[in-house]
């Protein structure tokens, strides 16, 4: 029967927020960490067979990121939406995917991507992982698997860690692990043109309206603005000893040592 992959993406904002607002309704695109997630889902599936399944949360707007997941192969494409969500930070995201994937069960693998281009916290996976109680390997960069036996390799602090799980399982994917595929252009129009996501309301999930959107979030992000960089450079001359003296007396002076 061969692997039921499920992967969860995320529509990020592309354009700057209006008089700083936070706003993902307008201009939405495929995250840019995810496309390794779903090219590594990919060739699973063409070394053991099987079955993808990309589930996204969002605005209609995320739908569009589901259609490339769609051109580039994926068989199911899922849109959880809902005015409830409205507001959900990572944990009240997590809790909603939560309840998505048990939709979605039984599955062997759930793939994310290590963060996203927006917000870039690298939380909601593992927040999902432990919310469903399963085992977790993060910023993986290479899978073997055997039967139901999966061996997985990260690299972290400039060590090599290699782990091994039964199914089922969660790993978020390295974005520098695989180069991803780019659809073609008839799959992209075949894709928008066909339409064929499935839509799930917060009323579809086992999950209560107090725990996700506004009310379920323990952070909020109400608006954001740029950051201006006011600091500068300063090049000191003259002899190295001069230098180090007057250096020692910029950092005195602006109270970082005493």
């Amino acid at each position: 029967m061969g692997l039921h992959i499920v992967v969860c993406i995320k529509a990020v904002v592309t354009k700057i927020p209006v008089k700083g607002y936070v706003r993902t309704a307008g201009s939405l695109e495929l995250n840019p960490f995810d496309r390794s997630v779903l090219e590594t889902a990919l060739r699973l599936k063409q070394d053991h067979g099987g079955q993808i399944t990309v589930l996204t949360m969002g605005p209609e707007a995320s739908v569009s990121a589901l259609y490339e997941a769609r051109a580039m192969g994926a068989d199911r494409i899922i849109l959880v939406s809902d005015s409830a969500l409205v507001g959900s930070d990572t944990l009240a995201t997590s809790k909603a995917l939560c309840g998505a994937v048990q939709k979605l069960m039984p599955f062997d693998l759930l793939f994310f991507g290590v963060r996203s281009f927006d917000s870039d916290t690298g939380q909601v996976g593992p927040q999902t992982a432990v919310l469903l109680d399963l085992p977790l390997v993060t910023a993986v960069h290479a899978i073997d698997v055997q039967g139901s036996r999966v061996s997985v390799e990260r690299r972290a602090d400039g060590f090599l860690e290699a782990y091994a799980f039964s199914f089922p399982g969660v790993l978020t994917i390295d974005p520098a692990s695989v180069p991803a595929r780019d659809p073609k252009l008839a799959e992209l129009e075949s894709a928008f043109q066909n339409r064929e996501e499935q839509r799930w309301a917060l009323s579809d999930l086992d999950v209560s309206a107090d725990a996700v959107g506004w009310r379920g979030s323990a952070t909020k992000v109400p608006a954001v603005k740029r950051v201006v960089k006011e600091r500068k450079c300063t090049f000191l001359s003259g002899p190295v000893d001069d230098q180090a003296t007057r250096l020692i007396d910029r950092i005195r002076t602006s109270g970082v040592m005493d």
